[in-house]
């Protein structure tokens, strides 16, 4: 009873403005799905950039620059992943902020992390442009591939600081419940890398031919343009958390949050690193069967991402949903929001497995047309892995709850268990009797591995007790503030 009359206490949610949703009030199925969907669709819309890439360089490189991108995007995905962590603690930070209705906090979160993300992104780029080629080696890039592979990563690193600038963005905006506005800059990043790729690669006019370095080079300006266009845009339409004025000094970071931030997104980022860990073990197996194996590969994990877009879309929805019901202290709409995620997962992914298992022959053959060994291959790469997309999609879900409180050692541990000492271990132990084979069966042993852990941990863990970050001391006889972290707040279980 104390509970819900906190609830009819609290402020009203504020009028909707642009790049700000309240998502504390309303039918959680119905808004979860329409949160998700224009995340859903920038998910689509990068990976259709890994798409054109690779028809382009399959048309008019070959297979050995299909091989060179695949290693080449696992390195990009490792380094995103360095930082994804971070970028998800402050969104969680912005979100419960949204849900106390303290702007003044969102803005310092804000402020605070611009400025970590900036200085960092400059930092891995250039030390990533400078050891490109002994990552390559270390990876067991075939030789083939490997001078492609350097010259397009090169360019990677250069565009870089925009990929994480543009992520960071995106994240925080749907911390404040705007799925919308990355969507739309998503899409023009991605028109334009569709449209220099061809022109880059083969030259054009007064343009040199630059070959596969063209096609990164598309994707540098894509994501240059993105970036400044969403800056523009969110500044014209004077979304909430933008800093004007007297406000630019929050671009000094603020120790607390900044702390907070590493201290819970490291682990949450050490999460990504060990999926993109497991992607390179998997991937160095499956460089010693040859470019054909490497390009069939190359084009499964294509469609690999298409089926794990609703994971990502409907796990970041109910992270953002979750942290802002987690700052309102509406618990009950937490646990909601796990359950219509694991569902609304099921049914958008079991829709994209049955259309890839339609389309994965006529993609084979548009994108590998003089590799015809590979075709077979990249339909039992999906026969016998794909369905493990359906596992991961209730994990993403349960993770991005838990994580939303501040519990972020639990999922980090159960993804280690999962992919690093079963998955990779497993796919060793069978790969003499399975060969390459082995790469695809140990991908739905290890997802089950993680659904059975994650399943158990939010049943009986204790994630409804953590906390971003922990409650300031307060002076004796001073009154507690009113805009502090939710540990200052009554839990489920003391209400």
């Amino acid at each position: 009873m104390r509970l819900a009359r906190k609830w009819r206490l609290m402020p009203p949610a504020p009028p909707t403005r642009p790049g700000q949703r309240d998502l504390t009030t309303g039918p959680i199925g119905r808004s979860m799905l329409l949160f998700a969907l224009p995340t859903l669709g920038t998910s689509f819309v990068q990976s259709l950039n890994g798409w054109v890439n690779s028809y382009w360089v399959g048309r008019l490189v070959g297979e050995a620059g299909i091989t060179a991108t695949a290693n080449a995007n696992q390195v990009l995905f490792l380094l995103l992943s360095a930082v994804f962590g971070v970028g998800l603690a402050a969104t969680i930070l912005v979100g419960q902020a949204m849900g106390r209705r303290d702007l003044g906090e969102a803005k310092r979160v804000v402020g605070t992390m611009a400025t970590f993300f900036f200085g960092l992104s400059i930092l891995i780029a250039f030390a990533g442009y400078l050891v490109t080629e002994p990552l390559l080696r270390a990876m067991g890039t075939p030789a083939a591939a490997h001078p492609l592979a350097a010259a397009y990563l090169r360019i990677i690193f250069v565009a870089l600081p925009f990929f994480y600038f543009n992520t960071y963005l995106s994240m925080t905006l749907r911390g404040t419940g705007d799925s919308r506005t990355p969507f739309y800059f998503s899409v023009l990043a991605t028109a334009l890398d569709v449209c220099l790729n061809p022109l880059l690669i083969r030259g054009i006019g007064p343009v040199p031919a630059l070959g596969i370095a063209g096609s990164a080079t598309a994707t540098l300006i894509g994501q240059g343009v993105g970036l400044f266009g969403l800056l523009l845009f969110a500044y014209a339409r004077r979304f909430p958390i933008r800093l004007t004025g007297a406000e630019l000094g929050l671009l000094r970071p603020d120790r607390r949050l900044l702390n907070a931030s590493i201290a819970k997104g490291i682990p949450m980022g050490l999460q990504m690193i060990v999926v993109a860990g497991s992607g390179f073990a998997m991937l160095s197996m499956v460089n010693r069967y040859g470019t054909v194996t490497g390009a069939a590969y190359g084009i499964a994990i294509q469609l690999w991402n298409i089926v794990g877009m609703p994971a990502l879309a409907v796990g970041a929805a109910a992270s953002s949903f979750a942290a802002q019901n987690i700052g309102a202290n509406r618990w009950d709409r937490v646990e909601r929001t796990a359950r219509a995620g694991i569902a609304i997962n099921l049914v958008l992914t079991g829709a994209l497995i049955l259309v890839v298992y339609a389309i994965e022959r006529p993609l084979a053959v548009r994108f590998l047309p003089h590799t015809p060994a590979a075709w077979a291959i990249i339909t039992h790469i999906n026969a016998v892995g794909l369905w493990a997309y359906l596992m991961l999609g209730a994990v993403f879900v349960l993770f991005a709850v838990v994580r939303a409180t501040g519990a972020v050692f639990p999922p980090l541990i159960i993804l280690t268990v999962a992919l690093l000492i079963v998955r990779i271990p497993a796919a060793r132990l069978l790969e003499p009797t399975l060969g390459v084979n082995a790469v695809w069966w140990t991908a739905p042993i290890s997802m089950g591995v993680a659904l059975v852990l994650a399943l158990a941990y939010y049943r009986f863990g204790k994630w409804r007790e953590a906390r971003m970050i922990a409650p300031e001391p307060v002076e004796a006889g001073a009154p507690p503030k009113g805009h502090g972290s939710p540990a200052s707040e009554p839990s489920p279980a003391s209400a």
